[in-house]
């Protein structure tokens, strides 16, 4: 197993060393800069020259690349060139709502799905299989940013059972589960509709995983030893389909954490995405360099997540690698 890790150890590091060279790359190419946006379109060139020299915008790109990166490894992003405040401080302030609402969408993606597929599956070609794909593919096809404009019409303009935007907070002050459900009462809505298309591409793939499993001499065998079919469903076959299905939720998850852009300024949610909106109308690169390589990284951690538990549900991995 120690092999196993250091081994996805090592391609986790080497992704993320290339992940920073693209992601500094990328943003060093892009037309304009922070200090011709500060000082505005009419400045004088010399009092933007200036103006950048301050920044240390006019420093070669190799050596403005090796100070980010030794800031990185020492926790120092660096001064917003907007705010004016520190990059680490702006971002731990807006994940602490862009992380529980992925986390969130992500619970209901699978409360909704994994049934629903396992369901489907069950009852291969039957009408409870048609009538969830039916759904499955609508909740495909339905974008996201216009089914939250839905649900805002239903549930806070007719019905008014939540807000329309904006984020109170976590006022814990007031309790650990009042705080709680503050904060995420102004999260349902937007984790509802982040959580509809994810649940129905997850639906699909769990019936064709479970499909496949069911059709193995194993399932047949456990048939005729005795045990009834939704123990031989819920025991056997759905553990073997978890490598396919946890494939696509890791992937599901840090989409969400890096997607959740266009909710977050439906719902006008002041969280992670909408920061990096925000910074890159203003030409804040740093913040923008930032926040797209901590998402990257979210990214590698997720997909290096998902590899450790492929060796735990089915040690044959671990052995194939080994």
């Amino acid at each position: 197993m120690s092999l196993f890790l250091f081994k996805r150890l090592l391609t986790l590091l080497a992704t993320l060393v290339a992940a920073s060279a693209i992601v500094f790359a990328v943003l060093e190419v892009l037309p304009g800069n922070a200090a011709q946006v500060l000082m505005g379109p009419d400045a004088d060139p010399a009092a933007v020259a200036a103006k950048a020299a301050e920044l240390g915008l006019n420093r070669p790109a190799l050596a403005r690349y090796a100070e980010w990166i030794g800031g990185l490894l020492r926790g120092d992003m660096g001064l917003s060139y907007s705010y004016g405040t520190p990059v680490a401080a702006l971002i731990a302030e807006r994940l602490t709502l862009t992380a529980p609402l992925a986390v969130l969408a992500m619970l209901l993606t699978a409360a909704i799905a994994l049934p629903a597929g396992v369901l489907a599956a069950a009852r291969h070609r039957g009408a409870a299989d048609v009538g969830l794909m039916a759904l499955a593919q609508i909740g495909i096809a339905v974008p996201s940013f216009w089914f939250a404009i839905l649900l805002i019409l239903l549930f806070s303009v007719r019905l008014q059972w939540l807000s329309a935007g904006g984020f109170d907070g976590w006022h814990f002050s007031a309790g650990l589960w009042l705080g709680l459900w503050q904060g995420l009462k102004s999260l349902i809505l937007p984790a509802v509709s982040l959580a509809v298309a994810q649940a129905a591409i997850l639906a699909r793939f769990t019936r064709s995983a479970v499909l496949e499993v069911l059709r193995e001499d194993f399932v047949r065998t456990a048939r005729a030893k005795g045990l009834s079919r939704r123990a031989t469903l819920w025991g056997h076959v759905l553990r073997n389909a978890m490598i396919a299905v946890i494939t696509v939720m890791g992937l599901q998850l840090a989409e969400l954490l890096a997607g959740a852009i266009v909710i977050e300024n439906v719902f006008y949610l002041p969280g992670l995405g909408r920061l990096i909106f925000q910074s890159i109308a203003n030409r804040d690169v740093i913040v923008v360099r930032n926040c797209v390589m901590l998402l990257a990284a979210m990214v590698v951690l997720v997909n290096f997540a998902v590899d450790v538990l492929y060796a735990v549900i089915d040690p044959r991995v671990k052995a194939h690698e080994i």
